[in-house]
């Protein structure tokens, strides 16, 4: 499982062009789900974005969490962080997992956040999106579940 943490001034999406959710300052997390992810996966990406210490406080610049500040966080299903372009000129999405495994990952790394106390917007799993975003730094982190430190599969 990948995500893609942005912390954001503010960062909004729009669902089919029409309807538009917003978040002030926190984090847009874009979550791409690959073949065999696990609810342990997602656990363990959920306690990594929300205590990551990315947001600054007086005296340093990476010293307070989502969870620390109250952080809004925006979750948006991207399937393309699955892609593989070593070969060719197309990426290859071989390695994501198909919706039905998707779907309810997705939707349980939200619920997990909100559970947090944090407030938590969606996108919308399948839809066309637009996503704005207000990149604050800007701070971009790339997070793997399969980089932990534990035995894992693949």
């Amino acid at each position: 499982m990948k995500a893609l943490l942005q912390r954001v001034s503010g960062a909004a999406v729009a669902i089919e062009a029409s309807f538009v959710r917003r978040i002030g300052l926190g984090l847009v997390i874009f979550i791409g789900i690959e073949k065999g992810d696990t609810k342990e996966d997602v656990e363990y990406l959920r306690d990594k974005a929300l205590n990551l210490r990315i947001f600054p406080d007086d005296s340093r610049d990476f010293e307070k969490s989502a969870l620390n500040i109250g952080a809004d966080l925006l979750i948006v299903s991207q399937f393309t962080l699955a892609a593989n372009s070593r070969k060719g000129r197309r990426p290859s999405f071989v390695q994501a997992a198909n919706q039905k495994i998707a779907e309810p990952l997705v939707d349980l790394f939200a619920n997990l956040c909100a559970e947090s106390g944090l407030r938590v917007t969606t996108g919308e799993f399948r839809a066309h999106m637009q996503v704005e975003i207000h990149n604050d730094g800007p701070v971009t982190i790339w997070l793997d579940s399969f980089e932990r430190d534990v035995p894992r599969r693949r």
